[in-house]
């Protein structure tokens, strides 16, 4: 037998309007009423019925949540953060991808306008803000990061790379490192030139301008194959900064391959502070970005404005911290051997 919400307000003896305040985690609903309630809802085994209550209120219980990719593990903490935050608010998340493809981008935002969520979460930059308009048209709220300035229907979350970027720099300089080289991500992609802006704008306040500046996808054997510009320069550096911890991986296995020990050679530092950065050999230093914060002020975010009577958004601001490992040590004090290591490059490539 299908039960109703009637049913379980007649077996918890209360209104249908608190069956659904309590199953949508409302404020306000006393303990006893909540418990008795659940109670109910167990012993009924009561699903909620999305469509009819869509149709009731007007208004769907779902958010969008948009990434760039579903492989890359940057995005697992801040999938987890941001579903944490809607579930115990009482709503669903539609996670969609875009792949970097303009063409799938297109159709993730029809998708999002078709599926009439309340608000979406963009966390990437391959969304740009031109399609901000789209959404906001259909009264969807939208949260940005690294991206543009709050107005009505939009929000936007600025993590402040430049705070974690000078902490790596200041680490490194006090190990003696003076000849850098940086690997940034894509130059199509905003937040990567932020990025690469702010190690380049703190490595010359350091004296340390770094050269060869290159760029690659966010993908480990992107970061190898950057590794080869590096290993032809005419003096190799002591330190190489990547634009993602995937880069930096891909860069220590290149360096690896080559013949060049980690960090006895060469350093490496990343950004992100995935998962596997601490399970890489030798673990990663890098940049921690708060992602399952991330997520969970994204989803706040869009709540908050959605609430509001003019529904203006606001901008908020994440700090990122320096995690110290092993692949950063003392800068070495001697040449590399170029010819052994280029013909090593070669051989691995």
């Amino acid at each position: 037998m299908v039960y109703t919400m009637k049913d379980v307000a007649n077996r918890a003896g209360v209104s249908p309007a608190t069956v659904s305040r309590v199953l949508s985690k409302a404020h306000y609903i006393s303990e006893a009423t909540s418990k008795r309630v659940l109670e109910a809802v167990g012993e009924l085994n009561y699903y909620k019925n999305i469509h009819a209550r869509r149709l009731a209120t007007g208004q769907s219980d779902l958010f969008g949540l948009v990434i760039s990719e579903i492989a890359n593990p940057y995005f697992s903490e801040v999938i987890r953060g941001f579903q944490a935050a809607s579930w115990d608010r009482g709503f669903d998340v539609l996670l969609l991808n875009t792949e970097y493809d303009p063409a799938r981008t297109q159709s993730v935002i029809r998708k999002l306008v078709e599926s009439d969520v309340r608000g979406v979460a963009v966390m990437t930059s391959s969304i740009d803000d031109t399609v901000t308009s789209t959404l906001t048209d259909s009264g969807i709220g939208v949260v940005f990061c690294n991206l543009c300035s709050p107005r009505k229907l939009v929000s936007n979350i600025t993590i402040n790379y430049r705070r974690g970027i000078l902490e790596a720099i200041q680490h490194v300089a006090a190990l003696g490192h003076r000849r850098a080289a940086v690997i940034a991500g894509p130059e199509t992609n905003g937040t990567a030139m932020n990025i690469r802006q702010a190690l380049l704008a703190g490595l010359k306040h350091k004296n340390m301008a770094p050269s060869p500046v290159t760029h690659c996808d966010y993908r480990i054997d992107a970061g190898a194959s950057g590794v080869r510009d590096i290993l032809s320069a005419s003096d190799i550096p002591t330190v190489i900064f990547c634009g993602s911890d995937l880069i930096a991986m891909g860069v220590m296995s290149a360096l690896e391959e080559a013949g060049v020990r980690i960090p006895e050679d060469v350093s490496v530092v990343g950004i992100d502070d995935i998962a596997f950065a601490f399970l890489a050999r030798p673990p990663l230093t890098t940049i921690r970005v708060p992602r399952e914060h991330l997520g969970i002020t994204a989803f706040n975010a869009l709540d908050k404005m959605l609430t509001l009577k003019r529904k203006f958004g606001a901008k908020y601001t994440l700090e990122t911290e320096l995690a110290v490992r092993a692949s950063t040590g003392p800068a070495r004090k001697r040449r590399l051997d170029i010819r052994s290591i280029r013909s090593l490059a070669r051989h691995s490539s």
